[in-house]
């Protein structure tokens, strides 16, 4: 299963939330449905809070999964090769909450505006391996489901994202014990190559596999394999 985080799609905005609350938030879901041991698996921004979960419910969690996965922005050297916008957006956003705030809404309204051009620029942004997945018609029209889904309620969830993903996560990657599966693009511009590495070299039991050429947008290549890994016992 796949739920929405605060602020997200059909789920209620929580002021003051942390990367670490998620990790409840998945323990409640676990309980609701009887699972006393179970994997989580986080994309891109998704993939600190997967790791929140490995660190705070490390007795129930068997495993985590990373996949195109940012880092924290402090590491030494994992932004080389980000794309600039998306490094100075995080790194800023971070310590000026109002400016993640201008973005996020400026980026709802286009989207409210005009859907097309919206998804255009999000594909403009990645590398050109993602360029060439995102033109088949049937990824097109997912992203822009996506995206319009992640801003029903407005901006405030994605603009609280920035400023928490942009800050420290409130754990050290040296404390997560579970094992850790990550699977990253060497050409991905968007969660670089330099930060799976650092999560690879970070992480005590981090087993990862790098694709080249391929970028943000592997899952869709390789999500068979992605899939047959993460539930191998």
């Amino acid at each position: 299963m796949a739920l929405d985080r605060p602020g997200y799609g059909l789920s209620d905005f929580e002021q003051g939330r942390t990367i670490l609350s998620w990790s409840r938030d998945i323990e409640a879901v676990a309980d609701l449905f009887g699972l006393e041991r179970f994997a989580v698996l986080g994309a891109s921004g998704g993939g600190p809070y997967a790791l929140a979960c490995g660190y705070v419910l490390r007795e129930r969690v068997s495993r985590v999964g990373l996949i195109s996965s940012i880092a924290p922005f402090h590491a030494t050297g994992v932004t080389r090769g980000m794309r600039w916008q998306n490094r100075v957006g995080f790194q800023l956003g971070a310590r000026f909450p109002p400016l993640a705030q201008l973005v996020m809404w400026s980026m709802a309204r286009q989207l409210h505006r005009d859907p097309e051009r919206t998804v255009d620029a999000i594909v403009a942004a990645m590398s050109p391996s993602d360029a060439e997945i995102a033109r088949r018609p049937e990824i097109r029209q997912m992203l822009r489901a996506d995206v319009t889904e992640a801003f029903r309620q407005g901006s405030r969830g994605a603009a609280h994202d920035v400023v928490l993903l942009g800050s420290p996560w409130g754990f050290g990657l040296d404390e997560i014990t579970p094992t850790v599966l990550l699977w990253q693009g060497e050409s991905d511009v968007l969660a670089t190559p330099a930060m799976a590495r650092h999560l690879a070299r970070m992480i005590p039991d981090c087993r990862a596999t790098f694709y080249p050429d391929e970028g943000h947008l592997l899952a869709f290549e390789h999500m068979p394999e992605i899939i047959r890994a993460f539930a191998a016992p």
